[in-house]
């Protein structure tokens, strides 16, 4: 039985993400926490968030969360979401902070001219809505998850990894920019599963049978 803990650090939007996880795996345990020990503890971490990422950063090191949150990362399999995905970076525009710096790479902001579509109408951030997603490799999270699939998103800024390698997914708004990543036991989403219908609730089912590794033959990459 998964036991999965939720970093709660005063950002996320925990119930929606709790109650999503508990439906789609009953058989798990799932806890809402802001104890590090109980993080530590778990077999499946989840590192989710809302809000901008300087009052992020700061909140998760005034609960004493980093140090839990970078093991954890290292050591199980870990899921980020929206804000969970950026914070795992070295950099973001957002109030010029320095992430975790678990991956290498920066955090950017939508620049606004480029924000424009293909009949030249301006396009709005921050980009809220639904979009296709094309994933570049197979990974276990994306079992039984059709390629293009929609996902939903609501962000202002997106990650650029220093090594593409890692992108496991793209959207585009209206440029490509990378909507998964996944590393080793990590696998982190710019979009919201938990606000996605039947493909982000096959991505949580995914998750929480996933032990936290991939094989060789599932790195082969399409984008």
């Amino acid at each position: 039985m998964a036991e999965i803990a939720i970093v709660d650090y005063g950002m996320g939007n925990l119930r929606s993400v709790s109650k999503a996880i508990e439906h789609v795996a009953p058989g798990s345990k799932v806890s809402v926490t802001r104890e590090a020990s109980e993080i530590l503890a778990a077999s499946h971490v989840v590192f989710p968030g809302q809000g901008a990422m300087p009052d992020c950063m700061r909140e998760l090191d005034s609960r004493g969360l980093r140090d839990a949150v970078v093991r954890a990362a290292c050591e199980k399999p870990f899921l980020g979401i929206c804000i969970g995905l950026q914070m795992l970076f070295d950099f973001s525009e957002e109030g010029s902070v320095a992430g975790l710096g678990i991956l290498k790479g920066k955090v950017k902001r939508f620049p606004q001219e480029k924000m424009h579509d293909a009949s030249g109408e301006k396009m709005k951030v921050p980009h809220i809505g639904w979009n296709g997603v094309e994933q570049c490799a197979f990974h276990p999270l994306w079992e039984g998850i059709g390629q293009d699939s929609r996902f939903y998103f609501v962000h202002s800024y997106y990650v650029e990894p220093d090594d593409e390698g890692i992108v496991a997914a793209y959207s585009r708004y209206p440029f490509r920019f990378a909507a998964a990543v996944a590393k080793d036991n990590i696998f982190a989403v710019q979009f919201h599963p938990e606000k996605s219908q039947s493909a982000g609730l096959a991505l949580l089912r995914n998750f929480s049978l996933w032990n936290g590794k991939t094989s060789s033959g599932e790195k082969q990459r399409s984008c």
